[in-house]
């Protein structure tokens, strides 16, 4: 587990994309989301070619568009009627195999200008079923042709299409081998992953049902999910999923014999819960879901494009907001704005005596002990008044997401401040030991050398 990225274990650091997008990008209309998967032969090639992924995803986008145009009778030639969408790129089925396929939350209308040259959002009816199969096919054409003009049509040399084969052999392998749902390396190469359930074949599991879905030769395109205009909280939460990690660690759980159990979010339609890997074939499906270096997975179309000179008019404004003051408890001092946030600690209370800051600890019995650590330099935190930055605080992405004010004061429900940030080995460790709290790291396990196979993949 200390090789999964920490990124992809950070739900707070993740949030903070979802609250952007709510809080400066998206106005308050109607968002309609929109999923295009695309077919296993495709997954491989857009596994590792970013342009190809750059260019589907635009065919998908312009799909998009056209079809919002046509249900609100605006001709494609109208450049003054405008559309705006913000896609995420993942790499990942629910059972972690290698299946890049695109979340596009678009608004579900467009804009246009009235009589004093402002924009104005025009709403238009929900896409039907034979619109939405309209658009795969579209979508299947004209991913064909691209193809082909690439190169890589039926006709085309598999050998030479497949860079990533000459370049990177091993990371191929571990990639094809995500695809089709097998196992890349060890005793158990070319196995299928173990399933709790009857086995199908994977074709039946991708089958769309509901409305505003449809499929066309491994396209699959849904659009069913809208979230109204002012229901922000469903908004950031439909952002959050979009742009969610490919992996959840409380589904994540290991058995008696070492192998480790990973339930599916959703029980497939064969009845399978859970799938089982060995922990090197693990590592092996979360090398394949790093995307490649330089490779945004979420962008911006229309009216959102950075350069879009409407963009201004209609992302909603930022309201400067400054933490409210402690309303005054004996455990506790005032709030200094500067430092809000900004720095890692907790105390109970202290007493500034010029370059150090003695800070009280209360023990579970009550008892108290006091300690010195540097003062913060309030010079060193300065920040313009009424500026909202891009990022942030730790606080409130633990509030947005977990509900948790962790900075509440338990005794008079006002403000707490971080009193100072501390890495001094003595100065924890008292800290640990007043609480009752372990004072020694958990132990790391040496890394495992490869020059006997058997003995790693024992691992």
């Amino acid at each position: 587990m200390n090789m999964i990225p920490r990124a992809w274990l950070n739900p707070p650091g993740l949030a903070d994309t979802a609250a952007h997008l709510v809080d400066r990008v998206f106005p308050e209309v109607p968002v309609r989301q929109w999923v295009l998967s695309v077919p296993y032969a495709l997954r491989y090639r857009l596994a590792y070619d970013s342009s190809l992924v750059r260019d589907v995803l635009q065919i998908f986008v312009r799909t998009i568009f056209s079809s919002i145009r046509r249900r609100a009778g605006i001709p494609a030639s109208n450049r003054q009627a405008r559309c705006g969408a913000v896609a995420f790129i993942q790499r990942f089925s629910d059972a972690l195999n290698l299946d890049p396929h695109f979340h596009i939350l678009v608004l579900d209308g467009l804009y246009v200008m009235d009589g004093n040259g402002g924009p104005v959002f025009r709403h238009v009816p929900p896409p039907s079923d034979q619109e939405v199969g309209r658009g795969a096919e579209r979508i299947h054409r004209s991913v064909t042709r691209l193809m082909v003009k690439r190169g890589m049509g039926p006709q085309a040399d598999l050998g030479q299409a497949d860079t990533l084969q000459g370049d990177e052999p091993l990371l191929a392998e571990l990639c094809s081998a995500s695809v089709s749902g097998r196992v890349a390396t060890g005793p158990r190469a070319g196995m299928r992953i173990a399933r709790v359930g009857d086995e199908v074949d994977p074709e039946d599991g991708a089958l769309p049902s509901g409305r505003c879905c449809a499929a066309v030769a491994g396209f699959s395109v849904h659009a069913g999910v809208r979230v109204p205009a002012r229901d922000r909280l469903r908004l950031e939460r439909l952002a959050r999923y979009a742009g969610r990690p490919p992996l959840a660690t409380e589904r994540l759980s290991q058995l008696s014999d070492g192998r480790l159990l990973y339930r599916l979010k959703r029980r497939w339609r064969d009845g399978t819960t859970h799938v089982i890997y060995e922990p090197l074939e693990l590592m092996e499906r979360l090398a394949a879901l790093v995307h490649p270096p330089r490779f945004n997975i979420t962008r911006f179309y229309g009216i959102f494009a950075p350069t879009a000179s409407l963009r201004p008019r209609v992302i909603p404004e930022v309201e400067a907001s400054t933490p409210p003051r402690h309303p005054g408890c004996q455990s506790s001092v005032e709030t200094d704005v500067t430092n809000f946030g900004r720095n890692e600690g907790f105390g109970v209370g202290d007493t500034n005596q010029g370059d150090k800051v003695k800070i009280t600890y209360m023990d579970r019995d009550g008892v108290s002990e006091k300690f010195e650590a540097p003062a913060t330099d309030p010079g060193t935190n300065k920040k313009r008044r009424g500026c909202q930055p891009r990022n942030y605080s730790w606080v409130s992405l633990m509030e947005r997401v977990f509900e948790l004010d962790v900075l509440a004061c338990p005794r008079c429900g006002g403000r707490m401040r971080i009193l100072a940030a501390i890495d001094a080995p003595d100065a924890i460790h008292q800290i640990l030991a007043c609480l009752g709290l372990p004072t020694r790291a958990p132990p790391i396990a040496p890394a495992i050398s490869n020059s006997n196979p058997e003995t790693a993949y024992a691992w």
